[in-house]
Order: C-alpha cells, then structure tokens, then sequence
C-alpha cells in the first residue's frame, strides 16, 4: 500500500476535523461550508483549477498565488484561505478536495443528519422534493440531507436510499425483476 493511500484515508480526516473546528472557534462554520462546496465544484468544472492541484510539478508559489487571486475574486474568508495556503506548504493541497469532501461530511455528522440520494425518473418540483424530505425526516427521526438527482433511464417511479435503506419502486427495476424471473423459469 502506498503512503498516499494511506495518507488519503487518515489524514485527510484530521485535516478536516481541524478545519471544522477552526471554523467553530471562529464561529464561521456556515461560511466556511459553502466557500468549501464552492471549492469543490471549481476543482469539477476548471481543467486549469484541477491541473494546478494535482500536478506535482507546480511549485508552492505558483499555488499560492492562484489561492490568494481565486480568494479575492471570490471572496473565500481569510480563515480558508489560510487553511488552503497551509495544506500548499505542508505539500498536502493534492487531497484538497477529499478534505473538503471529509469536511463537509463532518458538518453533516455534527449537525445529525442522514445523507439520502433520491432519484427520480421525471424531473421533480422543489416542492416535491421537499415533501420527500419531510417525509423522509418523519420516517427515519434525523435530519435529511438529500441529494436529488434525475435518471430518465429508470422509466417511472423513483429511488431512495437512506444509509444502507433503498426504496426502489423504478419501472427499471421491475422489468428487470420480470426478467429475472423468465430467465430463471
């Protein structure tokens, strides 16, 4: 097993536990969270972004000064960007993303939530998808995280899955079932 295998799945959590709870002590946990979601969703979209994280060619002052343009031009509190400007120092900005992913899932953990993926095969209403919520919180006593996302490919009906709990009442799904069931007689 290699040292960034292990690192990546040790480390990476106290690194985000200790970002969790410098935003505690700062009381600026909310922020923190979005700027950190808006992180992950640059490193998806930005090729450049991506490149300048994962390739150990580029040297500590090159990412520091892309940290410190992108923090000004999105404004990311001082607090993060610190904590980005750390991980780029220690030589450890390459899992900058599973340490945010981690610390988003601590705040997830720490606040009692459940994280539910729901899929549905039309595309719901933000009202649906609330009334799915409740409904969810009711049954299950915690509070919900649901990630929606659509799958035409399921034909009708929906997918819940709530820890290792799935619904699935798809028309995939049964026409696979009947499938089955020919194939097996």
């Amino acid at each position: 097993m290699s040292k960034n295998k292990v690192f990546s799945e040790t480390s990476a959590g106290r690194y985000s536990l200790a970002l969790y709870e410098l935003s505690i002590d700062e009381n600026v946990l909310d922020e923190i969270e979005n700027q950190s979601l808006s992180i992950i969703k640059l490193i998806n979209i930005s090729e450049d972004f991506k490149s300048l994280i994962k390739d150990p060619t580029n040297k500590k002052e090159d990412q520091l000064n892309a940290i410190s343009i992108i923090a000004e031009k999105y404004k990311i509190s001082g607090l993060l960007t610190k904590f980005l400007s750390f991980l780029i120092i220690k030589r450890r900005f390459f899992y900058v993303e599973k340490i945010l992913k981690d610390f988003l899932e601590t705040c997830s953990i720490k606040r009692g939530e459940i994280k539910a993926e729901l899929t549905a095969a039309k595309e719901l209403t933000k009202d649906e998808i609330n009334s799915i919520k409740e409904e969810l919180t009711k049954n299950f006593s915690s509070k919900i995280k649901l990630n929606y996302k659509n799958d035409p490919s399921l034909i009708g009906g929906l997918v819940v899955k709530v820890g290792s709990t799935m619904v699935d009442t798809s028309i995939k799904s049964k026409l696979q079932q009947i499938e089955n069931k020919m194939i097996e007689a």
